[in-house]
C-alpha cells in the first residue's frame, strides 16, 4: 500500500508575518523601556513636601522656599525630618526613610522637595518601598546628594527634576527659580547656552541621565547604577581634589559609560581643589583629556549644579543637544 507522504511548508507569506510580529514585538518592548514615566504636572491647589534626605536643617531658613511655592498656587507640607539631629544627619536612617515613605505614600503629595544635599541619602535608600508610588508617581526634587534618588529612579523608570533645593532657593537666580517652575508644571523647557572654547560641536538625541559625578561614581555596581547606554549624560560636582575627578571619569571609562553615552553636558565644577604637586589640569581639562577620543558632542558650562544660577534639568526625559561655535541648544521633548 502506498503511503503518502509530505512534509509541511510554511508559506511564505505565514514566515513573513511571524518575523514582522517578532520585530513589532521587539520594537514595543524597546519602545517601552524608553518611555520613562512621568509623574504628573502640578496643578495650583496641588500639595509640595518639603524634607531632609541626608543634612539636618531646621525650618526657620524655609521661609523662602515655603513663600514661592505659595505664590505658584501651591500648598506645602514640612516633613518630621526638617530640625532632627543626628550628628550631621536629619535623624537616623530610619526616620529619615519613614519620612519620605509617608511623603511617597501620600496621594495628596504631589511633588517631594529634598531640603539639602551633603552625605546621607545612600544610607536610607534601601529602606524605601516605590510601590505605593508606583501607583502614584510624583515628583521628587533636587540636587548634589539627591542623585542617589535620581539614579534609583531612574533605574525603575521614573522621571525626577534636578534643580534648585529650598535652602539654595533664597541666593538662586531668577532663571533657575523658573525653570524650576517649568518643569513643575509641564511647560516647555529648553536652553540656549552661549558658546565655550572647549565644547566639541555635534548633534545628539536621547535620555538625559546622570547628576553630581562623585555620586554616579559611587552608585556603579549597585542597584541604582543607572545604564549609560545611547543616554546623554550630564556631570556637575564641588569641591573636589582634581585628581578625584580623574579618576572619577577613569571609572566612567573603565565601566563603558563613556563608550555608550551619545553626548556629554557639563555643569558647574565648582570650587575645586588641588594638591601641593599640581594635577597639571583644571577639572573641565581632565574631562576633555578622557573624553576626546569618543566621537560624541560635549556641552561645557552648561548652567546647573552648585551654582547660583542652577537651572532645572528634567532627568530621564528624552531631549536634544545641539553643539556648534555660535550657540548650543537642549531642547526637552
Amino acid at each position: 500500500m502506498n503511503i503518502n507522504r509530505f512534509t509541511f511548508i510554511p508559506r511564505p507569506t505565514i514566515i513573513y508575518q511571524f518575523l514582522l510580529f517578532i520585530f513589532v514585538l521587539q520594537s514595543f518592548n524597546s519602545q517601552a523601556q524608553y518611555n520613562m514615566i512621568t509623574p504628573p504636572n502640578l496643578q495650583k491647589g496641588d500639595t509640595v513636601a518639603i524634607l531632609a534626605t541626608a543634612r539636618k536643617n531646621t525650618d526657620d531658613n524655609l521661609k523662602p522656599a515655603i513663600a514661592l511655592l505659595k505664590s505658584w498656587g501651591l500648598e506645602v507640607v514640612i516633613g518630621s525630618t526638617i530640625g532632627l539631629d543626628n550628628d550631621q544627619l536629619a535623624g537616623t536612617d530610619e526616620q529619615r526613610a519613614a519620612d519620605f515613605q509617608q511623603q511617597l505614600d501620600n496621594p495628596n503629595i504631589k511633588a517631594i522637595w529634598c531640603v539639602k544635599g551633603g552625605y546621607g541619602t545612600v544610607r536610607m535608600i534601601d529602606l524605601l518601598d516605590f510601590t505605593a508610588f508606583k501607583k502614584n508617581p510624583k515628583w521628587i526634587v533636587g540636587f548634589s546628594d539627591v542623585t542617589v534618588l535620581h539614579n534609583h529612579l531612574n533605574t525603575m523608570g521614573y522621571k525626577s527634576i534636578h534643580g534648585i533645593m529650598p535652602i539654595t532657593a533664597p541666593r538662586a537666580t531668577p532663571q533657575a527659580i523658573e525653570t524650576l517652575r517649568i518643569a513643575l508644571f509641564g511647560e516647555k523647557l529648553s536652553y540656549e547656552i552661549d558658546p565655550f572654547l572647549m565644547n566639541r560641536p555635534g548633534k545628539a538625541t536621547g535620555e538625559l541621565v546622570g547628576g553630581n559625578l562623585s555620586i554616579l561614581y559611587s552608585l556603579f555596581g549597585s542597584p541604582s547604577a543607572i545604564d549609560c547606554t545611547d543616554k546623554i549624560l550630564f556631570i556637575e560636582d564641588l569641591d573636589e581634589y582634581l585628581y578625584h575627578i580623574d579618576r572619577m571619569m577613569m571609572n566612567l571609562k573603565r565601566n563603558g559609560c563613556l563608550e555608550s553615552i551619545k553626548g556629554i553636558v557639563v555643569g558647574s565644577m565648582t570650587k575645586m581643589k588641588d594638591n601641593d604637586i599640581p594635577w597639571g589640569k583644571n577639572a573641565i581639562e581632565i574631562i576633555e583629556d578622557i573624553t576626546k577620543k569618543y566621537n560624541i558632542p560635549v556641552l561645557y558650562n552648561f548652567p546647573a549644579g552648585h551654582i547660583q544660577d542652577n537651572r532645572a534639568l528634567i532627568l530621564g526625559n528624552k531631549v536634544t543637544m545641539y553643539v556648534n561655535e555660535k550657540c548650543s541648544t537642549l531642547v526637552f521633548e
